[in-house]
């Protein structure tokens, strides 16, 4: 195992009133890839590959074919939106699609970004903004619970597809006006509140590979739409919650509770039905730095075939594991260490992109808020320290081993382009002298990580403090080469 450093960062005492500094980016080296790959085939009912979910993919590898900005000299631009923007995806027409919970009334807000309306940042100095009119076009969702809203998909329309508040499934679809202007609006809707009761709500959804869009709920529903509306469903066992998103492949539908991982198919009438449960250690409470009481993953499928593993990283009290088992059958192929110096715990879904898994940790995160019914974190609080771990599953499919660790403090979901080798991620910076603890004065950098070593190759600080912190959100990759990263009041692009 080799122990690496994270790299030199800038760091910057800002306040919030304090005009937005930026430096300059600090090196252009780029990573000398191995042979990344490959990802598993596309999902014929998703949009773009890479861009069309949260995790990228059906499979949640949060891998992309899509180079990104690189190391070179970078500009930065920001979208203010009073929101906070877990989820940014990208259609066949390069046009953004967000889904975004507005600060005040924390109601669920679809935007569509013409990002060719990006502001002038200079490269490699300072900050442009987005034009006002990059936000093109917005339509509000009913509000539910934190998690209710969060995950959604582009499906192969370009259509948004998101379970609301009102427990409706809709597909939201964009169109140019005669005036020039866009709209969005809903094109298709199914009533889901026959399946789904009050005060229930949708944590995930993804669709198969027969055009069926699978669900999950925070109460542990499982259920599948068919192409005519008809929704079924299973009930997972008493007292097992899911409160990550799913994931599709070939093989079937992966969904993590808050005890066991499991797949599922369809019976021959579409109703749900397990193929194989694996339960896992989930400790004796939830931690400071996750969301529930159990695994943080959304599971993770990939291997030499793209998809003839699933991953998730348990919850484990004083050492978390990175667990591997054969899609096929469910059999375990290695329980391996991670993120031994991080802290126990990871909230992020890992990345999985051929034999290689990639494990950013989340211990200590503070965050604002968490689901209700979440418990109480034990300790109530632990230090921010990060650090990332990369395994390798053996040639054979017998086993893993650790390639390295790093001490990283990632602060986003990261990802990993084949096209240019890179993992581009965002880390949070403390205050001098005061590098495991958290203030709302902290400052975060987007930072490209060379995923062969885990060093890092290249860091550029980004614009204000704690109002422009990335919450372990996911990014997105987009076909410009430009790396969008939501935050909890809007958008930041990082672009080369």
């Amino acid at each position: 195992m080799q122990k690496v450093p994270s790299g030199t960062r800038g760091r910057l005492v800002l306040t919030a009133l304090t005009a937005v500094l930026i430096a300059a980016g600090s090196g252009n080296a780029s990573a000398q890839p191995t042979s990344w790959g490959p990802l598993a085939a596309p999902n014929p009912f998703l949009g773009p590959m890479g861009t069309s979910t949260m995790h990228g993919d059906a499979g949640s590898s949060d891998a992309t074919p899509l180079s990104g900005p690189g190391t070179g000299k970078l500009t930065v631009d920001p979208l203010p939106l009073a929101a906070a923007c877990p989820t940014l995806l990208e259609g066949s027409d390069g046009l953004v699609l967000a889904l975004c919970t507005s600060i005040l009334g924390q109601t669920p807000t679809v935007h569509l970004i013409d990002t060719s309306a990006l502001g002038t940042g200079s490269a490699g100095s300072s900050v442009g903004s987005f034009s006002p009119a990059s936000s093109v076009a917005q339509l509000e969702l009913a509000k539910g619970s934190l998690l209710g809203g969060v995950y959604a998909y582009l499906d192969n329309d370009n259509r948004l597809v998101a379970v609301d508040g009102n427990r409706m499934l809709v597909r939201v679809q964009h169109e140019q006006k005669p005036n020039g202007g866009w709209r969005l609006f809903v094109d298709q809707s199914v009533d889901l509140t026959s399946s789904i009761p009050d005060g229930d709500n949708v944590t995930g959804l993804a669709p198969d590979w027969q055009g069926n869009v699978w669900f999950a709920t925070g109460a542990g529903r499982v259920g599948s739409v068919d192409g005519g509306g008809v929704a079924r469903i299973l009930q997972l066992p008493a007292g097992e919650e899911v409160q990550n998103s799913i994931s599709t492949s070939a093989f079937g539908t992966a969904v993590a509770t808050t005890h066991a991982l499991y797949q599922l198919s369809a019976a021959q009438d579409g109703t749900p039905t397990i193929d194989w449960r694996a339960p896992y250690d989930r400790g004796s409470a939830r931690k400071p730095g996750q969301l529930s009481w159990g695994t943080g993953s959304t599971p993770t499928y990939f291997g030499p075939s793209g998809d003839d593993y699933v991953t998730i990283v348990d919850n484990a009290d004083t050492q978390v594991h990175l667990l591997v088992y054969r899609a096929a059958t469910g059999e375990m192929v290695c329980s391996q260490n991670v993120l031994s110096t991080a802290g126990p715990g990871s909230e992020n879904s890992p990345i999985g992109i051929g034999n290689s898994v990639f494990v950013a940790g989340t211990y200590g995160y503070p965050y604002p808020t968490v689901p209700e019914g979440a418990g109480p974190a034990v300790p109530a609080s632990a230090p921010f320290v990060g650090g990332m771990t990369r395994v390798d599953v053996d040639n054979a499919g017998t086993g893993c081993h650790t390639v390295w660790d790093n001490d990283a403090r990632s602060s986003a979901v990261p990802h990993l382009s084949t096209a240019d080798g890179n993992l581009y991620t965002v880390v949070r910076q403390g205050l001098p002298l005061s590098s495991d603890s958290t203030t709302p004065l902290d400052g975060f950098a987007f930072t490209v990580i060379d995923p062969n070593t885990g060093e890092v190759l290249a860091s550029r600080d980004l614009p204000g403090t704690i109002v422009n912190d990335t919450l372990q959100m996911s990014a997105l990759i987009n076909s410009s080469a430009d790396y969008l990263q939501g935050t909890i009041t809007g958008v930041i692009r990082v672009g080369g």
